[in-house]
Order: C-alpha cells, then sequence, then structure tokens
C-alpha cells in the first residue's frame, strides 16, 4: 500500500469516528521529538504514531512530531523527557547511560549482532529486562525501534584499520563509539547529530558512521566521498516516555496509546530493511559516492581491533551483563 493510500484510508478512518474527532477542543497534547529526518525509519514511525494515536483516541489526543532537532538536540532530550517538557522520545540506545542503566552500552559492541534477527532476540529478552531500570529515573521504556547496521564514511576509503589514522570521526555521545575509533587509531568526536552536515563540510570532522537512510537524508553525499559497508555495529532506538505522564493517562486513552505505540513499532521495524535497502541504491546511483565492500581479511582485521573494546565495556557494567547481552545475541567472543 502506498503511503497516500495509507493516510487517504486513515483519513477515511476518522471521517467514521464521533464529531469528537472535529469537536475536541482541548485535546491532550503529546510533543514527540526526535533528531532524524521524517523521511527515516524513525522518522516515518513517529508520524505513523501521530496518525494512529489522534485516530483512535477521536481526536481527544494530539500529537506534534518535532523531527530534524526542531525542538532539543541529543544533548537536551533525555532531561527535557524527565522535566515533562516532552512526553516521547525516541533516542538511539548509545544515550541512555545518564538514565543510570550502564548495561544499554551493550547493544553498541562492534560486531555483536550477526543479523537483525540477533538484534531482536537481544532487545526483546535482554533489552527489556533494562527497561525495567529506567523506571526510577521518570522515564519508561515502551519499545525498540529497528534502524540497522551502522557504516563508515569518509573522504578518503576505508577498508584497512590503517585508513583510520590520524582522521577526526564524528560519534554521538557513546563511550563505546569513542573506544571503537581510538582503537581504529582515529580520533573520536562528539557532536550532535544535527551539526554533523555542517562538520563534515567544515572539515571540523572527516568522517562518520551511521546507517544508508542517515547518509541519504542527511545529504552527507554531498561532503563525503567514501561509504565502507562494514556493517560494524547496530543503530536502534528506545521509544521512551514520560513516566508519570504515561500514568495519569485515563484508562481508555492509555489503551488506545499503548495500542498505537504497539502498531507504529511494527510499522517502523518492518520498513527499516527495505528503507535502508531503497537508501543505499540512491546512494550507489550517486556520482560523488563510491561504495566499498570490505573483504574477509579486511573485516577480520576490524574485528581484531576492535574486540578491545568488549574488555572494556565489560569493566563499566560488568562481566555478568557482558555474558547475558552474548547470551541473547548469540555470540561467540573469537579465541
Amino acid at each position: 500500500m502506498t503511503c497516500i493510500t495509507r493516510r487517504t484510508a486513515l483519513a477515511a478512518g476518522a471521517s467514521l469516528l464521533s464529531p469528537a474527532w472535529a469537536q475536541t477542543a482541548n485535546p491532550l497534547v503529546v510533543k514527540f521529538s526526535h533528531v532524524v529526518a521524517p523521511e527515516t525509519p524513525k522518522g516515518k514511525g513517529a508520524l505513523r504514531f501521530k496518525e494512529l494515536l489522534e485516530i483512535r483516541s477521536g481526536g481527544r489526543m494530539r500529537v506534534e512530531v518535532y523531527p530534524n532537532s526542531q525542538l532539543l538536540k541529543d544533548k537536551d532530550e533525555l532531561a527535557a523527557l524527565q522535566r515533562g517538557e516532552v512526553q516521547l522520545l525516541a533516542p538511539s540506545l548509545s544515550k541512555l547511560r545518564p538514565l543510570g542503566v550502564k548495561e544499554f552500552e551493550l547493544f553498541d559492541l562492534p560486531f555483536l549482532f550477526k543479523n537483525r534477527g540477533a538484534f531482536n532476540d537481544t532487545a526483546q529478552t535482554f533489552g527489556r529486562t533494562l527497561f525495567g531500570k529506567l523506571e526510577p529515573s521518570g522515564v519508561r521504556g515502551l519499545a525498540f525501534w529497528d534502524n540497522g547496521f551502522l557504516l563508515m564514511s569518509a573522504n578518503k576509503p576505508l577498508r584497512d584499520v590503517d585508513d583510520f589514522k590520524g582522521l577526526k570521526m564524528r560519534v554521538q555521545a557513546s563511550a563505546v563509539a569513542e573506544a571503537e575509533m581510538r582503537a581504529l587509531g582515529a580520533e573520536p568526536k562528539v557532536m550532535n547529530f544535527s551539526e554533523l552536515f555542517a562538520g563534515l563540510q567544515a572539515g571540523s570532522v572527516d568522517g562518520t558512521e551511521g546507517t544508508a537512510s542517515n547518509f541519504l537524508t542527511q545529504r552527507l553525499a554531498e561532503v563525503q566521498r567514501h561509504l565502507t559497508l562494514s556493517n560494524h555495529g547496530y543503530l536502534a532506538y528506545a521509544l521512551l516516555v514520560n513516566r508519570a505522564f504515561h500514568d495519569r493517562l485515563p484508562a481508555d486513552l492509555r489503551g488506545v496509546f499503548d495500542s498505537a505505540v504497539a502498531d507504529a513499532t511494527s510499522y517502523a521495524n518492518t520498513i527499516a530493511n527495505a528503507e535502508n535497502a531503497w537508501a543505499l541504491g540512491k546512494i550507489k546511483g550517486h556520482a560523488r559516492v563510491s561504495l566499498h565492500a570490505p573483504q574477509a581479511s579486511e573485516l577480520e582485521g576490524w574485528r581484531r581491533a576492535l574486540m578491545g573494546v568488549h574488555a572494556t565495556v565489560a569493566e563499566r557494567v560488568g562481566p555478568a551483563a557482558l555474558q547475558a547481552a552474548y547470551r541473547a545475541a548469540g555470540f561467540i567472543p573469537p579465541r
């Protein structure tokens, strides 16, 4: 079903509701802030949530979606959610350590997930246990939203570990991502996602990591000439709600809210693979960008360089948590 057809169907469904859809004078407003483009899997998931909740609530709830850091930058999101200034976020799992749950760092480990299924298994078992630990911070975890495997970009080919030496690589605020770049010989630079294009354009950073959909929608093909299909890490998000807001919802609206979350999650996760494949196809057709698929021997060099990051993270989160993540992901560390 095309996007236009879906929206037409949703609008038609809205017209069948009671007049309250159009007449609700003071709907309950849900502010949903995120940092990526509306055309990404997360951006489309947020818009789907908005459509579903507004229709199913009969106009009693209204969702305001703020993409592309229009409302909040990466570093400001979680504190704003805790204060109740926004009700919903979908930050990357890398950003959750400030909420007091350091084990979320494990999702950033290099080469932990061999495929999407391994990530999903880990999220629904190990990850769900971590959601419970967020509650004391005033935040409730609702769902995991998928994006996909990370690629590396720069203005030079990145094949061997030696190619990273001397590069300044943008990373999000993640101790694991910083450790990875250092292990590869690069200098990590923490930078807000909204500042990435300008940073690459100005040369304050030389490259970055990200998914194909983010590379395309942030127009990085204009400022990066090489993209390596490294699949060295995984990008996923936690859909988070302000706990007090969620608890105060009337029972009927909370049921509607939770059903919209469930269906928007299913939609966002279903389209993630196709969206990234489509984006990669568009990037392949870009005259300026060269794509590199690493040879097995090259990737083995990356793995050897990056396995030390696993040991470093184990020191922070504890060996038991590391082993639990390994079991959930089906990961067997090299000997």
